[in-house]
């Protein structure tokens, strides 16, 4: 049975069916908005009664033919997800997994492929309702349907899933995602908007979230699958009573300790091998419930702490913002550096500066593009230490560098002004908590220290969160334990004058308006304490960039020149960037762009091009070079490609038998335009020696009268 359901959600109807394609899956849902349509299923396979973890996996794939393209490459057909593809299925496991029953342990999976796209409504939104839609109807333990959209403002006047031209011209660009009653997700980007605009956006996105949660109840109602029956593990209570006995008030004391990281990781692992060693004859082969039972017991008392008494693991209140440090150019060679410690947690950041050729190309359903801002971000498993592999970059990888670059990216100069490729490389060397807001505040200070003209420091910070019923507490700066242990995630970067990224993931069925309210008033002091840290590093980018980068000057030249500069078949601008030892760019405008390690050389390039584009002006003096030599005189060029006669009698101010005797091909030769008659240009060096000679004349003249006086 084909069962449809829509909705009106902003310019589009949003169309959920079922009950046509891939009907072996658990769950179906082919979405459309507009003309974008993806296709999402959800499957469970058999049950890993073994593990702690659900073991939830979340595919999204862009299929070429979608957009009417062919996949470039030798291979002409979709490789490893790309990077939108892994930031997509993020988009969509991060607001659906904690909405699973906690003792659901089935091997899962939720599958999305983009089938059609319009070129305007993005379809990664559409994929996570269809998600959420496909689980909804299925037999897999779901606990509620969630809706996506992106926001997007213009001219103050907020707008529900924008197109692409919208989100560009937008000042704020948000994927919220929540459930019926509350936000469950949140990530997006801003131009220094405050925390009521956010707020207010986050509250005009609910607003059709629960319309495409109504739909899904409709469509449950109509065609759902009875959930399987999830039976939760029961413990031995006579076991947990002999591990309270055994360990409750020694954990209490370690969670009560000031403790570093690996002291407290250390005296964790000692008390559970105490408590193993103790209870191993009485309760053999329990060793990994017992560890389950003392994570149990640090996380109630943990939270117990902070609620009651205000006092987190390391001792600080829920407030404070572990000690900070900048220190920048500690890398001699590289074009940028900044050492950003904070607590635990430090980021080594780099900044490259390269030419238009370094730019990255983006082929994807959208019109191919360019990027000139790029960072990447990087964690290595010493950093939290540990051994592991040094494959490719992972999901998380991925995400925390997305969220890093998108928090950065408002505050770059415009390409006019500044005409650089710019690559940020952060390096987590130590973790305890909120990496990728490390590498937001180490980028900043490594773009200043680097002479990139940014409009102002940037800094970031993650907020946590402890809930039980209806007491809370936020806490700011978290560490990696009280991520963990916690309910919440919520980054929030931005200069002194607003929100530039964002990004919240909550680990409970939602939270309240007031909490956010809460969490972004003590973000923005939280950042401002940061930037002031900051700024005594730096307070503003140095006044001129590495000598180790390239020197890019730019110039203008008309459009309809550009054919003359790069010449038949590249010649004229191959010939330039060969003889000055640079690399030239011609934008569609107009712009040139010259790039070279020497100055000097670039500097002679640009002014040989804006010469090159100057139409000649009699009466003006010209270097020029001899081409060839004549017995009537010499042909020399004056300008880039334009030749003139410099006839013998206008060679010298004395008459010469024969012109090689005071020129040769390739000698350099001052010379001033006479005429120009019917494109030919007459040349005299004469000209210019007598007016030499004048000007010597007038010297002396006044030196007798200085010296008569």
């Amino acid at each position: 049975m084909v069962v449809t359901k829509e909705v009106q959600i902003g310019k589009q109807k949003l169309i959920f069916e079922t009950g046509k394609l891939a009907k072996q899956a658990n769950g179906t849902i082919m979405a459309r908005y507009g003309d974008t349509m993806v296709l999402v299923t959800a499957v469970a396979g058999g049950l890993r009664d073994e593990i702690d973890f659900f073991p939830l996996s979340v595919e999204y794939r862009e299929k070429a033919f979608a957009a009417g393209k062919i996949p470039g490459g030798f291979f002409k057909r979709e490789g490893k997800p790309s990077d939108r593809e892994v930031l997509s299925a993020r988009l969509i496991d991060r607001p659906i997994r904690p909405l699973f029953d906690e003792n659901y342990r089935n091997d899962t999976q939720v599958a999305a492929f983009v089938y059609s796209f319009d070129g305007e409504n993005d379809p990664d939104v559409i994929a996570a309702c269809a998600a959420s839609a496909a689980l909804t109807i299925s037999d897999i333990p779901f606990l509620e349907p969630i809706g996506e959209v992106r926001v997007g403002r213009i001219n103050g006047e907020f707008i529900i899933n924008p197109t692409f031209k919208e989100v560009e011209a937008s000042d704020i660009e948000l994927v919220v995602a929540g459930t019926e009653s509350s936000i469950m997700m949140v990530e997006g980007e801003a131009k220094e908007v405050s925390e009521v605009d956010m707020l207010n956006a986050l509250k005009f996105a609910h607003q059709e979230i629960k319309k495409i949660v109504a739909i899904q109840k409709e469509l449950r109602e109509a065609c759902g699958r009875t959930k399987m029956e999830v039976v939760p593990k029961t413990l031995d209570e006579n076991l947990v009573t002999d591990v309270n006995t055994l360990a409750f008030e020694k954990f209490e004391a370690i969670v009560a300790s000031v403790l570093a990281k690996e002291e407290r990781y250390k005296a964790n692992q000692d008390l559970h091998d105490e408590v193993v060693a103790a209870l191993a004859e009485k309760y053999p082969e329990q060793e990994k419930v017992i560890g389950q039972i003392l994570h149990d017991m640090e996380k109630d008392l943990m939270r117990k702490r902070i609620l009651e008494e205000g006092l987190r693991l390391d001792g600080r209140n829920t407030k404070q913002i572990r000690p900070i440090t900048c220190e920048l150019g500690i890398l001699p060679r590289v074009h940028g550096t900044a050492l950003f410690t904070r607590g635990e947690t430090q980021s080594l950041t780099t900044l490259t500066l390269g030419t238009k050729q370094d730019e990255q190309i983006i082929d994807g359903l959208q019109e191919e593009y360019k990027k000139r801002f790029l960072l990447h971000y990087n964690f290595p498993p010493f950093s939290v230490g540990e051994t592991g592999k040094f494959s490719g970059v992972g999901r998380r990888e991925v995400g925390h560098g997305n969220l890093a670059e998108r928090s950065l990216k408002n505050v770059i100069p415009e390409e006019a002004k500044f005409p650089y490729t710019i690559r940020i490389n952060s390096d987590i060397l130590e973790s305890n908590g909120s990496s990728s807001m490390a590498t937001v505040c180490a980028g900043s200070l490594a773009m200043m220290d680097g002479g990139v003209p940014i409009k102002t420091a940037i800094a970031g910070i993650a907020m946590g969160l402890i809930k039980e019923e209806d007491q809370y507490a936020v806490l700011s700066d978290i560490l990696g334990n009280e991520d963990h242990l916690g309910d919440m995630d919520f980054k929030v970067a931005g200069s002194v004058n607003g929100i530039t990224g964002l990004q919240m993931d909550i680990k409970i069925q939602g939270i309240s308006y007031e909490i956010m309210e809460t969490a972004l008033a003590q973000a923005q002091e939280g950042r401002m304490h940061i930037i002031a840290i900051m700024n005594e590093a730096i307070s503003s980018s140095r006044e001129s960039i590495s000598s180790y980068a390239p020197s890019i000057l730019s110039t203008k030249i008309p459009v309809d020149k550009i054919g003359a500069l790069i010449g038949p078949g590249g010649k004229v601008i191959q010939k330039i960037q060969k003889d000055y030892s640079v690399e030239i760019n011609v934008e569609e405008d107009g712009t040139v762009n010259i790039a070279g390690q020497d100055s000097k050389l670039a500097k002679d390039a640009k002014e040989y091009i804006k010469l090159m584009m100057s139409e000649p002006e009699i009466g003006k003096a010209y270097n020029a070079k001899v081409v060839s030599v004549k017995d009537f005189g010499a042909f020399v060029e004056f300008m880039p490609g334009i030749q003139g006669l410099l006839h013998i009698s206008q060679i010298d101010n004395k008459k010469i038998a024969k012109v090689s005797d005071v020129l040769n091909e390739g000698d350099s030769v001052r010379v001033k335009l006479l005429t120009i008659e019917n494109g030919k240009y007459a040349l005299s060096r004469k000209v210019l020696l007598k007016e030499q000679e004048a000007a010597k004349e007038d010297v002396k003249e006044e030196n007798n009268e200085e010296n008569a006086e």
